[in-house]
């Protein structure tokens, strides 16, 4: 009687998707927090560097506070799993147009390259949840 072994990939392929799975919540409780604490709730609260910058763009307060209840409920939508990929999706477009607003508005090029590294970073996460966009289809269309 011969013995069929298991292929070696099996096993190795169980450990990546356990860690990859890790690294992802780390990086989605990490960011969405800094997304809620240090991003979003400065700007609805009214600190002065976030009505200095968004004075200068000349917009106006409103798109203060919608930018602020953007990026906290992105932030939000990192920790729940059902939302996780449209709210890294969101975050993605977000932080690109936050890009182009340091380079075009505000004049500063040097400060675009870290909502960009962002961007990417939530591209990823997007991507790597892009399961949950089903589930967030099936609540919105109930």
């Amino acid at each position: 009687m011969t013995a069929i072994a298991a292929p070696a990939q099996s096993v190795a392929n169980a450990t990546p998707g356990k860690t990859r799975n890790r690294v992802l919540w780390t990086l989605q409780i990490v960011l969405g927090l800094f997304f809620i604490i240090a991003s979003g709730l400065p700007k609805l609260v009214g600190q002065a560097d976030a009505v200095h910058a968004f004075e200068t763009i000349g917009w106006g307060d409103w798109f203060r506070y919608f930018t602020g209840v953007v990026e906290v409920s992105g932030g939000i939508g990192l920790l729940v799993p059902r939302l996780t990929g449209p709210a890294a999706a969101g975050l993605s477009i977000t932080t690109v147009l936050a890009a182009a607003t340091q380079i075009f508005l505000l004049d500063a090029p040097a400060l675009a390259p870290f909502p960009l590294i962002l961007a990417v970073i939530f591209a990823w996460i997007a991507y790597e949840r892009r399961d949950s966009f089903a589930t967030f289809t099936s609540l919105v269309k109930r």
